[in-house]
């Protein structure tokens, strides 16, 4: 925990404020526009979730390498699924698969009332709490488990976030949206993924693809 003080203290990964402000000027020139999502990136120290040797690059607008063939997702990434999410106003309970290094995680408990997240990696989970804990974020609950399935015991969500591409959108997830909730996920496979969002409707859900991405793939099953 003296290491991680210590990182959170100096702010490694960034030489002055300028850093982060010169991140936040390149996702809003990307178009970005959610005031509240800006300032929560801003704020939240992405380098206390990548390796300390990867600190460096910590404010760079990339994916990067967590272990376990799993990445943190670039922050346009981040910010762009929760602008989606919060479109239509606030949410107060939202579903995450695919806990990863906790980032996301981090920036959702800042925007909305209550994150359920569910990994299957369980060396990803234990840091993820870890690292959410010391930034005293403590709105979020945690599952070990299989993200195709979600966490149906807590459902309805108002919504969903999928940080990993599904071959299609799992049933069990759409059970699990609330009428009039929002999720955001990528679906296909190989070099031809697209990000949707779906709402669910009075008569059923809409289904609106917004461009191509690149994700790493919605595994089954639970891993130690």
């Amino acid at each position: 925990m003296r290491e991680h003080d210590d990182r959170l203290r100096s702010g490694i990964g960034m030489t002055s404020q300028r850093t982060r402000e010169r991140l936040i000027q390149r996702l809003y020139e990307e178009g970005v526009s959610n005031a509240k999502v800006l300032e929560v990136i801003r704020r939240t120290p992405r380098h206390l979730f990548v390796d300390e040797a990867l600190a460096h690059r910590a404010y760079e607008d990339t994916a990067l390498p967590i272990g376990n063939n799993q990445t943190i997702s670039q922050p346009y990434m981040v910010a762009r699924m929760s602008e989606l999410l919060l479109e239509a106003g606030p949410l107060d309970k939202v579903l995450e698969i695919g806990t990863g290094s906790g980032y996301q995680t981090a920036v959702l408990s800042q925007l909305v009332e209550r994150v359920f997240s569910v990994e299957r990696i369980k060396v990803l989970q234990d840091r993820a709490k870890e690292r959410l804990v010391e930034l005293n974020l403590r709105n979020v609950v945690f599952r070990w488990g299989d993200g195709w399935e979600g966490w149906p015991a807590l459902a309805p969500y108002n919504g969903i976030i999928v940080t990993a591409v599904a071959t299609d959108v799992p049933q069990a997830l759409l059970d699990q949206l609330a009428p009039g909730g929002r999720m955001v996920i990528p679906v296909g496979s190989g070099e031809v993924q697209q990000l949707m969002l779906i709402v669910r409707e009075e008569h059923g859900f809409s289904r609106h693809v917004l461009g191509a991405v690149r994700f790493v793939p919605l595994l089954n099953g639970p891993l130690a």
